[in-house]
């Protein structure tokens, strides 16, 4: 198989033919034009001169004379030299010859018929007589009485005509080669500089550079989105599409602030920079990035400046799921928590059992048992010691785990009596309860924070009415926690929903938690609600309905914020 002709000679060879074919076109009308205005040029001239000879009273009177021919001969020659045509043939009424620029054809019978010129008309033609064929007009000779004498024909030889568009083409074809050189020219350096444009690959190369840079965007495990230096999204792969909920259809084109959540925003850098800024790194996070809350997901987000050229062009954000280490590590708290808890129950208890055993050796079998009743037979850690109402086994292993740690840093957790969760019946009940895991978490580590060490935290899940019988209105779960810390004053009871909030110091990345409550409950189109607590800090009642709303709904959740 041979070599396939390369974009250079198919641009060249395709700009050359458009080039050529336009000029050819253009000269084919141009010609079509002039040999038109040539012949009707021609016309007039013929025109005026036939009804000048047939009008000029010398030739009239001549024809009542002896010899008519004497005296219209010398006069036709010297119109027909002076107008420049090829013959003015004077005839009378039967069409005999007065005049000719061949004189022995004078006193013949014309070889073209009279009969139009004879009848009073006038007529236009191409016909072939005795000098060839010739462009002609004939016009009827009048006499003083208004009556038909003879006929006065004036024309030219066609093949004069030709020469004549001959001479005139010679220029037009003159400009038409220049034009068709000044194209090619022109075509020539179109061809280099859309080579240059396009890095002087070929279109195999091109599409096989696009579905490489394809493959790598839409396969790596990160989120890659490209907003261009107006801020609008020019790239979203497929794994930025399921970090962010977004489908490429519906974000491509659009401005950045309609589709990306304000902390991914707040990481864009401005692309607008001066030559003396061209080098500076780019605005946002740290180096490695920073934790992001984007819908329901925890990121880790990173931007960086594109750069082609030395030449900000826009924005590239790089996008990492990191939901599943941020639970993995909260769990591993709760885990180290319970280990420790675990290790402080089992010293406490092989204490117990040397009491128990030193009691038995001294004979004192009453004072043992009595010992042991007093000590229980465990701590914290029974489920059921904690709530026995809930009989959802994630719940109530999350709230067993934050008894304990909280016990553990000198707080103290209380579940409400009244606490009621069943286990779930179906994957929507899973669903409802995997929600109210998250949402019980975070309240329960914000509350805790915030009432340090002697603290108190109460919390309630239930899924039953305010009486205790029966499901809660609307089926749904409600998560109330409150405490005894300082609060939340009621002008920032708004505030503390919004991602990357927090009164904390520490490491970045705080300021989730209850942004993503507040997301969870807006999913479900449930509500938030924030009071004083009859403890004297924070109240936070969260209602998750069991069946989520759409996303649009959710996007336009309730959070209502009420003072006590």
């Amino acid at each position: 198989m041979g070599r396939a002709v390369s974009l250079r000679v198919q641009l060249l060879v395709l700009q050359v033919a458009i080039v050529l074919l336009v000029v050819a076109s253009a000269g084919a009308v141009a010609s079509t034009l002039q040999h038109r205005q040539l012949r009707d040029a021609y016309l007039d001239r013929m025109t005026a001169v036939a009804f000048s000879v047939a009008r000029l009273p010398a030739i009239i009177d001549a024809f009542d004379d002896d010899d008519p021919a004497a005296t219209i001969q010398p006069i036709a020659e010297v119109i027909r030299e002076a107008s420049d045509v090829t013959y003015v043939v004077v005839t009378d009424d039967e069409g005999v010859r007065y005049s000719h620029p061949d004189p022995t054809r004078i006193g013949e019978r014309v070889s073209t018929d009279p009969s139009v010129p004879l009848s009073g008309e006038v007529w236009t033609g191409t016909q072939t007589g005795t000098l060839g064929e010739s462009w002609r007009v004939k016009v009827p000779v009048f006499g003083p009485e208004g009556d038909v004498v003879g006929t006065a024909s004036v024309g030219i030889l066609e093949s004069d005509l030709a020469d004549d568009l001959a001479d005139d083409l010679g220029w037009l074809l003159a400009a038409l080669s220049v034009a068709a050189a000044l194209g090619v020219v022109c075509a020539a350096f179109v061809t280099r500089a859309v080579r240059r444009r396009i890095f002087r690959l070929e279109p195999e190369e091109i599409g096989r550079l696009l579905e490489t840079r394809d493959a790598m965007l839409h396969g790596i495990s990160e989120g890659v989105v490209a907003l261009d230096r107006d801020g609008a999204v020019v790239l979203v792969n497929d794994e930025a599409q399921r970090l962010l909920g977004i489908a490429a259809a519906d974000a491509v084109g659009r401005p950045a602030h309609d589709v990306l959540d304000p902390q991914l925003l707040a990481l864009v850098p401005d692309t607008t920079e001066t030559a003396d800024d061209a080098d500076a790194p780019a605005a946002g996070p740290e180096e490695g990035g920073a934790l992001v809350l984007a819908g329901e997901r925890v990121l880790l987000a990173r931007a960086d400046r594109a750069r082609v050229d030395g030449r900000a062009v826009g924005t590239v954000l790089l996008l990492r799921d990191h939901t599943e280490l941020h639970a993995l590590l909260r769990d591993l708290d709760g885990a180290r928590g319970l280990t420790d808890a675990l290790r402080a129950q089992s010293h406490e208890f092989a204490n117990k059992l040397h009491v128990v055993s030193g009691l038995l050796e001294l004979g004192q079998a009453d004072e043992a048992v009595a010992f042991i009743e007093r000590a229980g037979h465990g701590g914290l850690l029974t489920a059921s010691g904690v709530a026995p109402g809930v009989h959802s086994p994630e719940v109530a292993a999350l709230l067993l785990v934050k008894a304990t740690t909280t016990r553990e840093r000198g707080s103290r957790l209380e579940v409400s009596p009244s606490a009621h969760l069943a286990a779930p019946a179906g994957p929507d009940d899973a669903a409802l309860h995997g929600d109210a895991l998250t949402v019980l978490g975070n309240l329960v580590d914000n509350a805790v924070d915030a009432v340090g060490p002697g603290g108190r935290v109460r919390v309630l899940v239930t899924d039953r009415a305010p009486d205790g019988t029966g499901p809660t209105p609307g089926d749904r779960v409600v998560v109330v926690v409150e405490d005894d810390g300082p609060g939340i004053p009621a002008g920032s009871r708004a505030d503390v929903f919004a991602a990357g909030y927090t009164t904390k110091a520490g490491p970045p990345g705080r300021g989730i938690g209850l942004a993503l409550v507040r997301r969870v409950a807006a999913r479900r189109g449930g509500t938030v609600e924030v009071t004083t607590s009859v403890l004297g800090g924070a109240r936070v009642a969260v209602a998750l309905p069991a069946q989520p709303v759409d996303a649009a709904a959710g996007a336009r959740a309730r959070t209502p914020e009420t003072a006590s």
